[in-house]
């Protein structure tokens, strides 16, 4: 795909007055359709960071009038994500979503009020493990029990952290004695060589047992085997009686390619890895070029067109 072809198709309007004095829906464009797909769908998912969040980690006014009108058309909307449920929360309420949010990579399902419906941490065991091989190998770790994040020390990693997700960080003395109860999830945060070293040692123990993945750039995310986005997906679309070829998700990294292959439209943001555009259907714009709202907007469209 040429700079040139793409750079025109992003020649888009958004927010115009139109001849009566209201302003239009923000129009972006779908970057490329790769496969064909029956546009139509009742469930969305949406991955947060450099998918729907932009720069700044906030959703923009064009996504969020997106999402409101999907809503308001019978979409029901989700956010999947590998934050914690507390960090995930304050999004789905401004968005006024109700459905059950899919966190943690899909380690987590619980409603906005609070209820489990699906919980899958890593076996103490592995967890302990681990983090003795990532403190051995001066790695920082997170590590997630109850929707609280542990940490060994305060550093860059801690800072940044906290700032992302507006989630307090426990600093404990021994955090391989304080993991006593298995967590839903583990992160470790490192530079780019350091964690696919340390990747390949892990897959190559415990390959069987974990989902061992890249995240954000810097973060390697570490769950439970069954604890794909792609498998939580699932589980809400069975809930809801939604046959998969009438589920949509959006995301960028490669712990979203288990639900974009499981979504009978799966999309990428333009600004996602190579591997992920590989496993989606359509490429949208890219977050900050509000790739949600791009793809929605098109397909409701259609629908206006179809009636």
């Amino acid at each position: 795909m040429s700079s040139a072809w793409v750079a025109s198709l992003r020649n888009y309007e958004s927010h115009l007055e139109d001849l009566t004095g209201k302003k239009t829906a923000f129009r972006g464009m779908i970057v490329e359709l790769k496969r064909s797909v029956q546009m139509t769908f009742k469930l969305l998912a949406l991955d947060l960071d450099e998918t729907l969040l932009d720069a700044n980690s906030q959703i923009s006014g064009e996504n969020r009038a997106a999402i409101r009108r999907a809503v308001a058309n019978g979409v029901l909307v989700t956010l999947a994500t590998g934050r914690m449920f507390r960090s995930a929360l304050p999004y789905a309420r401004q968005l006024e979503i109700d459905l059950p949010l899919i966190t943690y990579h899909g380690a987590l399902i619980r409603t906005v009020s609070g209820k489990d419906l699906f919980y899958r941490p890593v076996a103490l065991t592995q967890a302990k493990e681990i983090v003795e091989a990532a403190l051995a190998q001066d790695l920082h770790i997170n590590v997630f029990v109850h929707d609280q994040v542990y940490v060994a020390e305060e550093n860059e990693y801690t800072r940044f952290y906290r700032k992302l997700t507006k989630v307090p960080v426990n600093v404990v003395p021994d955090l391989y004695s304080t993991l006593t109860e298995p967590p839903v999830k583990l992160s470790i945060i490192g530079r780019s060589k350091q964690l696919k070293k340390i990747q390949k040692e892990l897959r190559q123990a415990y390959g069987d047992k974990l989902q061992i993945v890249i995240s954000l750039p810097h973060y390697l995310e570490i769950t439970d085997k069954e604890a794909t986005k792609g498998k939580a997906l699932e589980f809400l679309a069975k809930m809801h009686r939604i046959p998969r070829q009438q589920v949509a998700a959006i995301g960028d990294s490669y712990n979203d390619i288990s639900m974009l292959k499981y979504a009978g439209i799966g999309v990428a943001v333009d600004n996602a890895y190579a591997e992920v555009k590989a496993a989606a259907d359509i490429i949208t714009e890219s977050n900050v070029n509000h790739g949600v709202a791009a793809f929605i907007n098109q397909y409701l469209e259609k629908e206006d067109s179809r009636g």
